[in-house]
């Protein structure tokens, strides 16, 4: 009897652990179209939301279990049972065929990529990251950046996002690969054409554009490694067609050049947008602008407050337990939300409040671990040049209107910065 009875326990008490995660399975799932205004112009109630829920969420409109809190996004970045790639013997996601110029231009980038690929490419650019090299950039950075004002200072009335905030980083883009800075507005359109894909959300028109984008960018940086081997420069196509013969191959070359532009300068566009358009909504105090560490205190916040990036994913290697319950599976894809993790207010006091000089500041907004954004000192150089010279020249700057942000959830920046002085 005491048998039967302890075997009724046990068997009542299994029954009980499954139904409690069957129940805390149901909680963890979420809808939100990422398309949807109210969303992308403001994801952080859906965020606040997410962090009621501790561990993963199921984001049942992209169809993948979602990380959201500081710490584990942060493990998640640098834990070897997480790549970009699926686990060997699994088939990689393969675009459509009138995709087949932007797969090619893809294919050798390093966010496609895993060791060894990804350690001999990132290797062989990591000399035109240095920290010497980015700071023999600062002069002519600054001077850009005032050249770009005298064109609208007259006007008293502007739209940053176009005239200052994209054009600074992709000239300086240009400057680096030694694209000719005639060919800027090329390098703009073919970069916004090409990050839609990343989005998860384009149409089949957007993937046209996109491909085209691709195929006349590839065109463009193959003519200019042709030149740079019988004319080299000071410039990073002439330092990777000088490598050692065979270091890399020309379409690795091509897809080195393309991420740098589409990565570095759609993230970096954004976040001088996203911080002018905060610091003008707060009314920031202006005397900050004569104290370098304190413009790195809150470009270093305003990466945490509003990050231009905020969805990554990664395949699982093996099968793991994300949660009790919530496993996913060897080859499975998984999303970190780095947006979601820089407003965790398990991690940070007062998440929701923009805090400068905060004792708990950290942000994944450039990333972590093996995929660690390249060009992370030179995009906090841009930005700090860009928002003290803006604000020395223009003390008085004033929004006109509320800004909007662009219909691309991943990418979070503003469509349009209008501003009087």
């Amino acid at each position: 009897m005491l048998a039967k009875l302890a075997h009724a326990t046990k068997a009542c008490a299994i029954e009980y652990h499954r139904a409690m995660i069957t129940e805390d399975l149901k909680i963890r799932q979420f809808h939100q179209d990422p398309k949807d205004s109210a969303f992308f112009n403001n994801p952080y109630p859906f965020y606040a939301r997410l962090h009621e829920v501790a561990g993963p969420i199921y984001w049942k409109d992209y169809g993948f279990w979602c990380l959201a809190e500081f710490d584990t996004v942060n493990t998640a970045l640098r834990d070897s049972r997480f790549a970009r790639l699926p686990p060997s013997g699994y088939p990689c996601p393969e675009h459509p065929t009138h995709l087949s110029a932007f797969a090619k231009v893809e294919k050798s980038s390093l966010l496609a990529l895993e060791p060894p690929e990804h350690t001999r490419i990132r290797k062989s650019i990591n000399q035109a990251f240095a920290n010497r090299r980015v700071t023999q950039m600062q002069a002519g950075i600054e001077t850009l950046a005032n050249r770009l004002i005298d064109q609208f200072e007259d006007y008293h009335e502007t739209d940053l996002l176009n005239t200052y905030a994209t054009t600074l980083p992709v000239t300086v883009i240009a400057r680096l690969l030694g694209v000719p800075e005639s060919e800027c507005d090329k390098l703009l359109s073919w970069s916004h054409a090409m990050v839609r894909v990343y989005t998860l959300t384009q149409t089949k028109q957007e993937e046209l554009i996109a491909n085209r984008a691709a195929e006349d960018f590839r065109e463009l940086l193959l003519e200019l490694i042709k030149a740079r081997r019988k004319s080299p420069t000071d410039d990073l196509l002439s330092h990777l067609v000088l490598l050692k013969p065979g270091a890399l191959s020309d379409d690795e070359i091509v897809s080195t050049a393309v991420l740098l532009l589409n990565a570095g300068h759609e993230a970096t566009v954004h976040q001088i947008g996203n911080t002018i358009k905060l610091l003008l909504e707060l009314n920031w105090p202006r005397h900050w602008i004569d104290n370098e560490s304190d413009t790195d205190n809150i470009i270093a916040e305003a990466m945490r407050f509003d990050a231009p990036l905020h969805l990554f994913t990664r395949y699982a290697q093996s099968a793991v337990e994300l949660h009790p319950g919530v496993v996913v599976d060897k080859g499975e894809q998984i999303a970190l939300l780095l947006g979601a993790a820089n407003r965790d207010p398990k991690r940070f006091v007062h998440a929701d409040q923009f805090i400068p000089d905060r004792d708990d500041g950290a942000t994944v907004a450039f990333g972590a671990g093996l995929h660690f954004c390249v060009g992370t000192v030179l995009a906090k150089l841009e930005m700090r040049i860009a928002i003290n010279t803006l604000f020395k020249r223009l003390p008085n700057l004033a929004l006109v209107d509320s800004p909007a942000y662009q219909n691309s959830f991943h990418f979070h920046g503003l469509e349009a910065l209008n501003v009087r002085w």
